[in-house]
């Protein structure tokens, strides 16, 4: 939902750092790895109790996220570099929940298996729908220029951001944080559903 607004804030800065990048021959592949590797650090720290270095690196790993495409729009984008970019941002929203499930797994399991759960069937729906609105010659620039037909929802990065943020800054609020926003991303599924069906009938 937030979406379209923090990219018009911060694509500006996101470019100027990308052409550096660019120049300096840095590919929009390697910032994608990266952002995965700062993901995974963030989830580890925030099993071992240290939420705030979690946090720091959740924020600089979604910075590579948001410089990986800036880079891409400068150097040429690739089907590759596509699919990279979305198969490991879905791997980022996983490890974060599982960090905070590993930390505290008695109040945190069920919780973040929920969270878990809508983030998957969202996913699927997100997909699925990418797939569809392809092979029926659709094209949307809602969220920039993407490698995929992106649907815009009521949970989106922005939001989800958000919420690890929150969740960093208040862990003992965890579950609480997951079932809500467990019921927000599905609201999104739900209403992707239903668009599809509209769509594609």
């Amino acid at each position: 939902m937030l979406d379209g607004w923090a990219r018009a804030k911060i694509d500006p800065g996101l470019a100027a750092i990308a052409g550096r990048l660019a120049a300096a021959g840095v590919g929009a592949n390697a910032i994608t790895y990266v952002g995965l590797a700062l993901g995974l650090a963030a989830a580890a720290a925030i099993a071992l109790g240290a939420f705030w270095i979690g946090l720091v690196l959740i924020l600089v790993s979604r910075l590579c996220d948001g410089l990986d495409g800036a880079v891409a729009r400068l150097d040429g984008k690739t089907d590759l570099g596509g699919y990279l970019d979305i198969v490991l941002d879905f791997a980022f929203y996983g490890v974060v929940p599982l960090g905070f499930i590993l930390f505290d797994p008695a109040q945190n399991a069920i919780a973040g298996a929920v969270l878990l759960l809508a983030f998957y069937v969202n996913g699927a729906s997100f997909l699925a729908y990418a797939v569809m609105a392809e092979k029926r010659g659709l094209t949307s620039e809602a969220r920039g220029e993407k490698s995929l037909f992106f649907t815009t929802g009521l949970a989106e990065a922005s939001e989800t951001l958000a919420v690890f943020v929150l969740m960093c800054l208040a862990p003992q609020w965890f579950a609480v944080l997951a079932y809500l926003f467990a019921a927000v991303t599905l609201y999104t599924t739900v209403s992707r559903i239903v668009l599809a069906a509209k769509q594609f009938s």
